[in-house]
C-alpha cells in the first residue's frame, strides 16, 4: 500500500515536467519533418552531388547513437565555439536524428505514387515543380500518416535521453527526486506510468488519423 501511495505521491513533481517533453517532441518533430522532406527529395534527385551529401547524412546520422549525437551537440560543439542551451540542443539532437529515418519514409511513399498521376499532371500543363509539390508529395503524406505518427511516439520516449545533457523532462525529475527521496521504485514506476499515459492515446489518435487520411485520399 505504500509503495502506491508513494508512486502517486510524486505524480505532481512529475508532471511538472511534461510540457519540457511536448516542447521537445514537437519542437524536434517540425525540424524532422522539413529536413527529412528535403533529404528525402535530395535522394531522388537527379543531381549526384545532392545525392552523395544526403546519403552522407542518412549514413552518419543511421550509423551513430542517438544519445552519442546528443553529448556531441551538448559537449564537443562549445570547443569550437558554439554553445547550445539545453532544451534547444535536444531539439536539434532528435530534429536531425530522426530527418534520416523520416527522409525514407518520405522517399519511399513518394516513389510509391503512380507514374500515371505524374503524367497525367504533365499533360495538363504542370510543370515538374508544381506537379511534384501539387500532386505527389500531398500523396505520399497519406502514405506517411502512420510511420510519422510511430516515429513521433517514438520520438516522445526518447526525450527521456536528454537528460544527460542536463534537459529537467521526466526522467531527469525523477533522477533529482530519488537522489533526494529514495523511493526508487515508486519514482521509476511513476515516470513510467506517465510516459505510458502520454504514449498510449496518441497511438490511437495516430490509428484515426491513417485511416482519415487514407480515407479523404
Amino acid at each position: 500500500m505504500d509503495f502506491i501511495n508513494n508512486t502517486f505521491a510524486v505524480f505532481p513533481a512529475l508532471l511538472q515536467a511534461v510540457p519540457v517533453v511536448i516542447q521537445l517532441a514537437l519542437g524536434a518533430m517540425v525540424l524532422a519533418l522539413v529536413l527529412g522532406l528535403l533529404v528525402a527529395l535530395a535522394r531522388i534527385s537527379s543531381l549526384k552531388i545532392l545525392r552523395a551529401i544526403a546519403t552522407v547524412y542518412l549514413e552518419v546520422i543511421r550509423g551513430t547513437p542517438l544519445l552519442v549525437q546528443l553529448v556531441y551537440i551538448f559537449f564537443v560543439l562549445p570547443s569550437i565555439g558554439v554553445s547550445i542551451e539545453p532544451v534547444p540542443a535536444g531539439i536539434l539532437g532528435l530534429g536531425l536524428n530522426y530527418a534520416a529515418y523520416l527522409s525514407e519514409v518520405f522517399r519511399s511513399a513518394i516513389l510509391s505514387v503512380e507514374h500515371g498521376q505524374t503524367e497525367a499532371a504533365l499533360s495538363l500543363g504542370y510543370t515538374p515543380s508544381k506537379t511534384l509539390w501539387k500532386v505527389v508529395i500531398p500523396q505520399s503524406f497519406v502514405v506517411s500518416m502512420g510511420p510519422i505518427g510511430n516515429y513521433f511516439i517514438a520520438m516522445i520516449k526518447d526525450t527521456a535521453l536528454t537528460s544527460v545533457i542536463a534537459v529537467t523532462e521526466i526522467l531527469k525529475t525523477a533522477n533529482i527526486l530519488n537522489s533526494q527521496t529514495f523511493q526508487t521504485t515508486a519514482i521509476y514506476t511513476a515516470a513510467a506510468i506517465l510516459y505510458l499515459i502520454i504514449s498510449l492515446p496518441l497511438s490511437r489518435v495516430v490509428v484515426v488519423l491513417e485511416r482519415k487520411a487514407r480515407a479523404n485520399g
